[in-house]
């Protein structure tokens, strides 16, 4: 980082230097190219991890650090579109699940549907999807473990797991025996026994 001044003595400036430096030269350039991408509060926040990342590395920092700081940026940014895809695919799936799942009922049984769809939703994206597979779906693990693209044993470790994970978020054992992942959900002649059991 040649173009950071150092200490009026001629000794090489302090991280703390560099850092304060960095900042009053470039934050604003790394503000101008994220509030081209995001809206001014999400730019903040692009500004504030871009340079976290630089304190984090300040030794990686090249002469010119303006480039570098702009891949940070950029890198962070398509970090939170990502996100910000997972999530949007996540809400439109529950509540399209909750369209789907949607039944006149007694206030009990559209309690125990909306704490399922809560729970659901704070699984892990395969772990909801091998739930749904099964219990929504009907299809054997074998024919699920197909869809999910992973092996036999893999997709049942992978059903344990969002079970138990499920029926700990849901507060019993009974309620996820009995609505079968969602209440109303379509079952196989298997699902219907295992149900009558």
């Amino acid at each position: 980082m040649n173009r950071l001044r150092g200490l009026p003595g001629g000794d090489p400036p302090s991280a703390e230097d560099r850092v304060t430096e960095l900042w009053r030269a470039y934050a604003w350039r790394v503000q101008a190219y994220a509030m081209r991408h995001v809206t001014p509060h999400d730019a903040q926040e692009v500004v504030a991890d871009t340079f976290l990342v630089a304190v984090r590395r300040l030794d990686d920092i090249p002469a010119d650090p303006l480039p570098w700081l702009l891949v940070v940026a950029r890198n962070i940014l398509r970090n939170q579109q990502r996100a910000a895809r997972r999530r949007r695919s996540a809400e439109s799936a529950l509540e399209h699940l909750a369209r789907v799942a949607r039944t006149d009922g007694a206030d009990h049984a559209v309690a125990q549907r909306d704490a399922m769809l809560v729970a659901l939703n704070r699984l892990e994206p395969k772990e909801r999807e091998a739930l749904l597979l099964t219990g929504w779906d009907g299809l054997a693990p074998a024919d699920a473990a197909r869809v999910a693209g992973c092996s036999k044993a893999a997709f049942k470790m992978r059903l344990s797991r969002a079970r138990r994970k499920l029926t700990v978020l849901v507060g019993g054992y009974t309620i996820v025996r009995e609505a079968a992942v969602v209440e109303g959900g379509p079952m196989n002649k298997r699902t219907a026994a295992r149900r009558a059991r």
